[in-house]
């Protein structure tokens, strides 16, 4: 399959990276191959199907549902190698809402949906298999409202719904193989990296050309189909051409990037062409209707950019906020947390403050406000304000994260325990809670529990050689516990020959 051949790919582009050396210019050209190559795979498993290769036979139509989920598993392997995630909880709960929000107006569907923010300035979007759907922060970051967010998920939810990845077998055949191995020769041409980056980049724009009607078919039966439940869950559709009219207007990558014929949703003047008339025909849908709370968006916007973006144009955008309307909540908040970015604990406190004069119960300014108390050493408060936030968000999980870490400093390992295990509880897949829950078990002396969350931490950040070291201690400590024994044994089953696949770069949270 497809995938196969491009994961083989990714695997010896960091092999070729270092046999040629570490000097600056191949090191570019390595990272703008990886580039293409993670934006060939995504747009021919997305908009144009799969070849049939190992474990599949070419005897198959379509892929089954089964072996989607299971090129989905596969896939993430490399987005989470070669990507970084956003993983601020108040930011992916927002973006997940919202997307679940759309999918439940959907009739049953055969996968999970899980969304994602990618920490790429690039303004791009894009569906994988089996429901996982990825967003940029530099796309979410240019959007005004709720309703251009919605509008592009439903897009991409829709593409998965059609099956995009699972059809059009037979079409995808008359054109993959020739373009991933010109991207194979490409890889391992290794002496000559302008020869390495121009015969990649022509295979890729070969196969582009040659497959470009599939994907605007596909984009066009995406929009359609997201219109329906777009409107379906209450929003409006000027949302969606909004947003592509500023994808329109902004280059998709850069003069140092890959080629921006290789941007992975082609055909924006005839999708706006579509939107504007249907529109027009269609004018009780245009805009959204309903119950929404119409704070959360530029609550979420202004946490990713002050957090996440280019700290000085931050600084510019809350400032010119604050000068229009000087009692801007949410502007005095984004500039207290692009402050704290910057290491003006004590300024940043005050600016949080001043955002709780118009929101006093608002527990994300609460909470952060008590982060900035723990980072300056002031447990007291952080421990009260916590508290406070977690009264009004109790399934907060950045917020018990901080009350354990809090306890903690204060020698409360007890109460740390108790408030690490409920954010473990209720949050799983925030994964800062499972590593200080194995921390305090250790300080506790219960190093069974210790090494065995450790290593279901590590294990999940993808640092495979770790997992299986703390997983090992655990199965021997704690052999006594037969079903803990029995989730140990199958934790280390999944990482039987993962190792290939393992990060060594420090924690993103």
């Amino acid at each position: 399959m497809i995938y196969v051949l491009a994961a083989a790919i990714l695997k010896h582009e960091v092999n070729a990276t270092h046999l040629v050396g570490n000097s600056q210019p191949m090191n570019r050209i390595m990272r703008d191959t990886r580039i293409a190559i993670v934006a060939l795979l995504i747009t021919v498993i997305t908009v144009r199907g799969s070849f049939a290769a190992y474990p599949f036979t070419l005897s198959h139509i379509h892929l089954t549902t089964k072996e989607e989920k299971e090129l989905g598993k596969k896939l993430m392997l490399h987005v989470k190698k070669h990507v970084v995630f956003i993983e601020n909880p108040s930011i992916i709960n927002y973006v997940d809402r919202i997307g679940q929000h759309i999918v439940a107006q959907l009739p049953t569907t055969p996968f999970d949906f899980h969304f994602y923010v990618l920490r790429e300035d690039v303004y791009n979007a894009f569906a994988a298999p089996a429901g996982h759907v990825f967003i940029n922060s530099g796309l979410l970051g240019a959007m005004e409202t709720e309703e251009e967010l919605a509008g592009i998920l439903a897009h991409e939810i829709s593409h998965v719904l059609c099956r995009h990845i699972a059809k059009q077998m037979q079409q995808a055949k008359k054109i993959g193989l020739a373009t991933l191995a010109g991207v194979l020769a490409g890889i391992f041409l290794g002496g000559d990296a302008t020869a390495t980056g121009a015969i990649t980049s022509g295979s890729i724009a070969a196969g582009t050309s040659l497959s470009l009607k599939y994907s605007r078919e596909n984009e066009t039966e995406a929009d359609q189909v997201g219109l329906k439940y777009l409107t379906k869950a209450g929003y409006g559709c000027k949302g969606l051409l909004k947003i592509l009219e500023k994808i329109r207007a902004k280059r998709w990558f850069g003069p140092e990037e890959i080629p921006s014929y290789l941007n992975t949703h082609p055909a924006i003047e005839s999708r706006m062409a579509y939107l504007d008339t249907w529109i027009q025909t269609h004018p009780e849908a245009a805009e959204s209707v309903g119950p929404r709370d119409p704070t959360n968006f530029p609550k979420v916007r202004a946490k990713l950019l002050a957090l996440y973006g280019d700290a000085g144009e931050a600084h510019s955008v809350f400032d010119s906020q604050l000068r229009k309307d000087p009692d801007d909540a949410f502007a005095h908040y984004g500039k207290g947390l692009v402050l704290n970015r910057d290491g003006k604990k004590q300024e940043a406190a005050e600016y949080l403050k001043k955002a709780l004069q118009w929101r006093p119960l608002d527990p994300d300014i609460l909470r952060d406000l008590g982060k900035i108390y723990f980072h300056m050493g002031h447990y007291d408060s952080a421990l009260k304000t916590l508290r406070g936030a977690l009264a009004f968000s109790p399934k907060d999980p950045e917020g018990w994260f901080l009350l354990g870490r809090a306890q903690m400093e204060t020698g409360d390992l007890h109460a740390a325990l108790e408030s690490f295990k409920t954010l473990v509880n209720t949050a799983p897949d925030y994964l800062p809670g499972t590593y200080y829950l194995g921390e305090t078990y250790g300080k506790l002396g219960n190093l069974g529990e210790a090494h065995y969350h450790l290593g279901i931490y590590f294990k999940e950040k993808g640092r495979f050689k770790n997992a299986r070291f703390h997983l090992n201690r655990a199965l021997n400590l704690l052999a006594g516990d037969a079903e803990k024994k029995l989730t140990i044994e199958k934790a280390l089953r999944e990482l039987s020959g993962a190792e290939v696949h393992d990060r060594n770069a420090q924690s993103a949270w």
